[in-house]
């Protein structure tokens, strides 16, 4: 049972207009999301914000363009094995608590890794970084679904939603402006100032609840859930680069699907006493949920690691103008997650949700078609403004299907549940995509440089990034490897393309066939519920 009640639906005085306490309680409601909003753009421009410095990291610590995308995954990596965890601990020692205690970790990290002198440093504080954000992003959602009352609750996480989704682009916006007007050191001031903004707000506007459990807390299966994600990440990031057959990726393998199973034969076991209750998985809403969040957001987080390469090495713009290029892929992103609920409401959470993945697709299928070095920016234009429609119209519904589909007192897990899939998913893009286009851009560079230096063409061979700084020292070569390895690029970038059309529509499938029952009537329409109706929810929930 919570120590607090969630502020009251504000009810509307005699002859239409707000009595004083409703308007209290709506200003509290606007303070609270406007508060968790802040803390998640900090979290979210951390995942995203370092894709606008990728080629300049490469270049001043001497990294392949492999290791950027470890120093880029650890991030998320962390976050999502300590989300589920963290998450549940939060539900216990307050929420409150917890999203403060976070803030404080985060920026500290955040400060460390600015000042980073190599990049064994910056994976250390990246991962630190990671440990503050699986503390924060949980909780930003469990305070919204525990505090807003359920008529306001679809619009709330609408609005979280859309900052979850579009908040990393506006991120890298300001992340570029630093990088170019200063240096990439700079990018790191931004989720730093964030959580001062963040921790100043939480302090006055934040409620502190938490939830007394009837068991102990599940260590185990937080072990083993951890244990998953990383193992299993691990191996989509070095596969294609070791090899599917590599003694390492299949060790990496192993352990994480026995840790995988290990954890769901464990939570079998503790049933009601769960880290999280994985029977949950039956009910439709959650299966379809989940899994189409970390779909997306798998999708999401590969294109913005492969657009920024295309757009600063292909295009040769500048970090701030290929952000600024990003930015109508991320607002028509936030503009329909603000729409969703309305359009869920009307047609039904599974068919938005289908329309949405369906939409996405269709541009991922634009852009692999239409990408060109010649091509430019309008190449890829159309596809990633549909892609950001179709993405905004997915994440809304998937999210409330989630959070919905777990009790008040579990709000934590549920939160982290939501959160797991999204960081998760995000790893698994990162990895599966970026793994894709590099493997894509060797195989297609290594059958145009045989006539160069061996040892230009080894460095070319490493990222398009490292092959137009030999170019600098190539010579008469020089504008072979560039050309080169622009083409080799776009070659990559469609293979990767296809592939997340392909999974789109795998998932397009699914949702039609298991995706959350229609809504047979808007929200709106619905009676708020009753208080003693809120505080004898349990934990088995029926759709």
């Amino acid at each position: 049972m919570s120590e607090n009640q969630p502020p009251q639906a504000p009810a509307p005085a005699e002859g239409g207009a707000a009595a004083d306490g409703s308007a209290q309680d709506a200003r509290q409601l606007h303070a609270i999301l406007t508060t968790v909003c802040v803390a998640l753009m900090a979290v979210i421009a951390s995942v995203s914000g370092l894709n606008v410095a990728q080629t300049r990291l490469a270049v001043a610590f001497g990294a392949s363009q492999s290791a950027i995308l470890w120093i880029i995954n650890i991030y998320t990596l962390t976050l999502a094995a300590l989300l589920l965890p963290l998450g549940a601990l939060g539900d216990r020692l307050g929420r409150k608590p917890m999203l403060m205690s976070g803030l404080g970790v985060f920026g500290v990290a955040s400060a460390a890794a600015g000042l980073a002198p190599n990049a064994d440093f910056m994976l250390a504080a990246r991962t630190l970084s990671g440990i503050g954000a699986a503390m924060i992003m949980p909780i930003t959602l469990a305070v919204i679904t525990s505090t807003f009352p359920e008529e306001e609750r679809g619009r709330a996480i609408g609005v979280w939603t859309g900052v979850a989704a579009g908040g990393g682009i506006l991120g890298m916006f300001l992340s570029a402006l630093l990088v170019d007007v200063a240096s990439w050191r700079w990018l790191f001031v931004l989720p730093v100032a964030l959580v001062v903004v963040a921790l100043a707000m939480a302090t006055r506007a934040v409620p502190n609840s938490r939830e007394h459990a009837g068991h102990s807390f599940d260590l185990l299966g937080a072990l083993t859930s951890g244990i998953a994600v990383v193992g299993l990440s691990y191996v989509l990031q070095e596969g294609p680069e070791r090899g599917w057959s590599d003694p390492v990726t299949m060790l990496g393998l192993l352990v994480g699907l026995a840790a995988l199973v290990a954890f769901v034969a464990w939570e079998l076991h503790r049933r009601d006493a769960a880290l999280l209750d994985v029977r949950l998985f039956r009910e439709r809403g959650l299966a379809s949920g989940s899994i189409t969040l970390l779909v997306v957001f798998g999708v999401q987080a590969g294109i913005a690691v492969v657009l920024f390469p295309f757009l600063q090495a292909v295009l040769g713009w500048s970090g701030l103008l290929s952000t600024l290029a990003l930015m109508p892929m991320a607002v028509s992103m936030m503009m329909t997650s603000g729409l969703a609920p309305k359009l869920a409401a009307r047609i039904g959470t599974r068919s938005t949700m289908a329309f949405g993945i369906a939409v996405a697709g269709v541009g991922l299928a634009i852009t692999a078609l239409t990408v060109s070095v010649g091509g430019g920016y309008l190449s890829v234009l159309p596809g990633m403004v549909a892609m950001g429609i179709g993405m905004g119209f997915a994440m809304a519904p998937a999210t409330e299907a989630v959070t919905s589909a777990l009790p008040r007192e579990k709000q934590g897990v549920a939160s982290a549940l939501n959160d797991v899939t999204r960081e998760f998913g995000t790893a698994l893009g990162v990895a599966m995509l970026g793994a894709l286009l590099s493997a894509g851009y060797r195989t297609s560079v290594d059958d145009k440089l045989h006539d160069l230096p061996a040892g230009t063409a080894d460095t070319a061979r490493e990222g398009i990034a490292n092959a137009l700084e030999a170019a600098k020292g190539a010579g008469a070569h020089s504008h072979q490897v560039v050309h080169v390895a622009r083409q080799s690029f776009v070659d990559g970038w469609q293979q990767a393309m296809w592939a997340g059309a392909a999974v789109m529509a795998a998932l397009f499938l699914f949702v039609l066939a298991r995706g959350p029952k229609n809504r047979p009537a808007p929200r709106e329409n619905r009676p708020a519920p009753r208080a003693e109706d809120t505080e004898t929810a349990k934990s088995t929930v029926s759709r």
